[in-house]
């Protein structure tokens, strides 16, 4: 009678280790390559300044000038700028020209979904 139970609780464990080893293969299977997580933790870091936060928080609803998200946040010009490079070097503004000046808004509705959804965590 022991013997049986020490034979089942084997098998049990062995279906289960089989189980598990299965679940580890289809989660290895669909692990993007390291390349594309790296380009998404670098994404992230971009995000985990908050002067950037700000200015792209600023830009959720309409398209600024740097002297626009300037006076609104309180930095300078220079400060600005600097920063809208990283934006847009990461793809999360666009701009366009018109005359003289330079207006800039979130590259796409990924952006805005990213931010809002942040947002909706933070709060909750």
């Amino acid at each position: 009678m022991a013997e049986e139970n020490k034979s089942k609780l084997q098998t049990a464990d062995n279906d289960s280790q089989t189980e598990r080893e299965e679940i580890i293969n289809r989660v290895l299977e669909q692990q993007p390559d390291d390349e594309i997580l790296y380009d998404l933790a670098e994404l992230f870091k971009v995000f985990g300044d908050s002067t950037r936060i700000k200015i792209l928080y600023s830009m959720f609803e309409h398209e600024l000038c740097v002297n626009d998200i300037a006076g609104l946040l309180n930095l300078s010009q220079s400060s600005v700028s600097h920063q809208l490079r990283i934006l847009k070097t990461s793809k999360l503004v666009k701009f366009r020209r018109e005359g003289k000046s330079i207006y800039y808004s979130l590259d796409d509705e990924h952006v805005r979904a990213i931010i809002s959804m942040g947002m909706e965590h933070v709060e909750e």
